[in-house]
């Protein structure tokens, strides 16, 4: 090891910076943020004496001579020091930081690579959450308590559980108050002694997957997923989604397709509630949003009713996911100024649906679940205004490796799909933006087809 971390309190410290560079702007702000007096010296001016009274002094002069000048200075007086990219002449480094104030994270290279650090942090900043800022506030609210409560065996043991289970959800979803309050009465019970101790109530997170693509899951679905006992996954969660589940989490499939559903809505509601009165950390994983007709709102009403704890994580929808994936924009301020996202399911084989509303100029309308209903929807939209030359397209799999996109108009595209045996999960998007496919378009799956 070369160099002892350790971390600093320069709280109303005077500092002492040379230079005036944008490296000495930078140092000098790290070290206002720190609550360090700072004070900042042209490299001209810089002499031995000037270091006096100091209590660390970082040297960013640009100039070799002058720098080297401030280290030897700096060590005669034993001040900590730092030179700028001349970690032989430096008594501390300043590591690449990830800041969860009041919890820091440093990484650090030595000097030798300060690139690799920051690349090392830039991956550590997608794995810790914001959240733990106030998840190790509220720890240090209640490190006291805990101390005296407990022996350093069971403190540590009191500590895994509290931070690892439903009390950090709830303040990592923001709901500071709750957590305090779930905390102290987990202190208080007095059941809370010996091997017995249990801090693992159950409680059901409704995530969203995204649309396909395992890089659009937000950093809070995938730590829940990681955590999770029990996954209760839809159909359209994409397999590379369903693979970043804790290998030990077991999976309950409760896909839908048309005129097929495994489970029943009322059976999945009920099983998530069970799954939770069992003391198991539930993932409802979702396809694109929850809230976007994925349901979510009914499922979360049975949990409300029966005082399950649930937070909901949203997800990119497909709508946003497919279209950007096919360069398609779904606003663009010459051709649409208004999106509607509309459900396509058919039910006794027709679309009950306000057509005079959508057929509206300057508007895009993306259809869900469109796929069988593609010629009503293109006839119905047709007779209520469009033109039939109006472009139209429809994503199969889209954001994934195996999308397509089939494009035409209101008129051909219901030719172009049966023509082409594209099967679920589809969108279908109509308006004026369709246009801009072939000039935007950025991710190419395995086959396009315009018309």
């Amino acid at each position: 090891m070369d160099f002892l971390p350790i971390f600093l309190d320069i709280r109303e410290q005077p500092c002492l910076v040379v230079g005036g560079g944008e490296v000495a702007a930078r140092k000098c702000a790290l070290l206002l943020r720190a609550g360090a007096r700072v004070t900042t010296l042209a490299p001209a001016l810089f002499r031995d004496e000037n270091l006096d009274g100091f209590a660390l002094a970082i040297a960013a002069a640009g100039d070799d001579a002058v720098n080297r000048a401030v280290a030897a200075a700096a060590r005669a007086r034993r001040i900590p020091v730092n030179v700028v990219d001349q970690p032989a002449l430096c008594s501390f480094i300043l590591p690449s930081i990830i800041e969860r104030a009041p919890l820091v994270v440093a990484v650090s290279s030595g000097g030798t690579s300060p690139v690799l650090a920051r690349l090392l942090r830039a991956r550590l900043e997608s794995l810790i959450p914001a959240g733990y800022g106030r998840l190790a506030a509220l720890a240090g609210e209640f490190r006291d308590r805990v101390k005296a409560r407990f022996e350093p065996r069971e403190r540590r043991r009191f500590w895994e559980r509290v931070l690892q289970g439903p009390i950090a959800e709830l303040s990592f979803s923001g709901r500071d108050a709750e957590a305090r309050t779930a905390l102290q009465a987990t202190l208080d019970d007095q059941r809370l002694a010996g091997p017995g101790l249990s801090l693992t109530g159950g409680e059901v997170s409704l995530v969203g997957a995204g649309p396909g693509d395992p890089d659009l899951l937000t950093f809070r679905a995938l730590r829940l997923m990681q955590q999770a006992d029990v996954v209760v996954y839809d159909r359209l969660v994409s397999r590379p989604v369903l693979d970043l589940v804790r290998l030990e989490a077991e999976r309950i499939y409760a896909g839908k397709e048309r005129a097929k559903h495994s489970l029943p809505q009322e059976d999945i509601n009920h099983l998530l509630v069970r799954l939770a009165r069992e003391g198991k950390r539930v993932v409802r994983l979702k396809g694109g949003d929850p809230f976007i007709f994925g349901r979510g709102g009914e499922e979360i009403d049975t949990l409300a009713a029966e005082g399950i704890p649930f937070q909901v994580v949203p997800g990119i929808t497909a709508a946003a996911g497919c279209a950007s994936y096919a360069g398609i924009p779904l606003t663009h301020r010459d051709y649409a100024q208004s999106v509607v996202f509309v459900t396509g399911h058919m039910q006794d084989g027709s679309m009950n649906l306000n057509w005079r509303a959508l057929a509206q100029p300057r508007q895009t309308i993306v259809f869900y679940m469109g796929l069988l209903g593609v010629d009503i929807l293109c006839r119905e939209l047709a007779a209520h205004g469009l033109p039939a030359a109006t472009p139209a397209a429809l994503i199969q799999a889209g954001t994934t490796p195996q999308q397509r996109v089939l494009a035409g108009t209101l008129e051909t595209l219901p030719g172009i799909v049966h023509a082409s045996g594209v099967k679920a999960p589809t969108l279908i998007i109509i308006g004026e933006v369709v246009r801009l496919r072939e000039k935007l378009k950025w991710f190419e799956g395995i086959e396009t087809r315009a018309g």
